[in-house]
């Protein structure tokens, strides 16, 4: 599989990644089998990128991953986590569905973007993992928090690169306008932009990505799928994390026979949009099945064919300004 640079430094990630919110039990429980299986299945497909928050599964996710990869030589592969949201311990019992993840809620999140907060976010998220380093660190959804966050936390992580703890820092957002100050204004490495560049929402398009390319900064893409309804697009499907109103869903409809005419898949066009865009660097995954990994992974490598991309400005289905990937292979 394919691998690019972060930014001007030295950090390496495979174009797919693997997205852990799923192994830390996202919605609904995995056994620790099933998540090592999945791990292992990316793996074998040639992922080198793995993603993971505290967040997820208040810390799960990064133990699960964590042991997993120590059966791995060190330097083989790319490990990204995020800070802001400190784990207390809490004994109330209960679930922590409400924050959507099907784990015993044994701690509660605290929001926390202070300086110190960022380092012990990272000291905790090393003993989870069971690593000494880490390569990339993301500021986890910073919207409500931007004077502490330029102001300690972001300062902070400035320090943690320079003493060789983390070697690559950005932040990750559902959103495009602060991923864009964190660009003209800070010296990252990489941002993570979930959902906001994809075949059915280009909001990062104007202002995001042009800002990066000129300032030679990264941007991984989550949520290619926008929440799963460039997977399967159907009424009664989610879109951003809502029920989709019924003229996107039209849209992506259309999408998918405008792919099946031209012999490819809507989830191959959606894997392969992002990177019509040169400020884009790689697309982050949620899986959580050996299946779901084994298919992301198929089309990922799919060819999209050039008259797929003229078809969809033809129909009016992509702007004319929108960038567009060529016909590529991907083995």
């Amino acid at each position: 599989m394919r691998t690019r640079t972060l930014g001007r430094g030295g950090v390496l990630i495979t174009e797919l990644g693997f997205g852990a919110a799923g192994i830390g039990n996202l919605f609904t429980p995995v056994r620790d089998d099933e998540a090592y299986a999945a791990v292992d299945a990316a793996w074998d497909a040639g992922i080198r990128y793995f993603d993971t928050a505290p967040h997820y599964g208040i810390g799960l996710s990064e133990r699960r991953l964590g042991e997993y990869l120590r059966s791995r030589p060190t330097g083989s592969y790319t490990l990204s986590t995020k800070v802001g949201r400190l784990l207390e311990p809490h004994d109330g019992g209960g679930t922590d569905l409400a924050s959507g993840f099907a784990v015993p809620a044994t701690h509660r999140r605290v929001w926390d973007f202070s300086a110190a907060g960022v380092r012990r976010s990272i000291e905790e998220s090393l003993g989870r993992l069971g690593v000494d380093r880490i390569d990339v660190v993301y500021l986890h959804d910073p919207d409500d928090h931007a004077e502490q966050v330029f102001g300690e936390a972001y300062p902070e992580l400035e320090r943690l690169r320079g003493e060789g703890l983390v070697d690559a820092i950005g932040a990750g957002m559902n959103q495009a306008k602060m991923l864009t100050r964190f660009v003209r204004d800070t010296d990252v490495d990489v941002v993570l932009c979930a959902g906001r560049y994809s075949l059915l929402d280009q909001r990062a398009l104007p202002r995001l990505l042009p800002a990066a390319a000129a300032r030679d900064v990264s941007v991984v893409i989550g949520g290619v799928y926008n929440s799963g309804l460039l997977a399967d697009p159907k009424q009664g499907g989610t879109f951003d994390y809502a029920l989709a109103a019924p003229e996107v869903v039209e849209r992506a409809l259309k999408f998918k026979e405008l792919a099946e005419h031209h012999g490819t898949t809507l989830r191959a066009a959606a894997l392969a949009f992002p990177f019509g865009h040169p400020a884009v660097t790689g697309v982050l995954v949620g899986t959580r099945s050996v299946d779901e990994v084994l298919d992301t992974a198929e089309q990922f490598e799919a060819p999209v064919p050039a008259e797929f991309w003229s078809d969809a400005r033809d129909r009016n289905l992509l702007a004319a300004d929108v960038p567009t990937p060529e016909q590529k292979d991907r083995a």
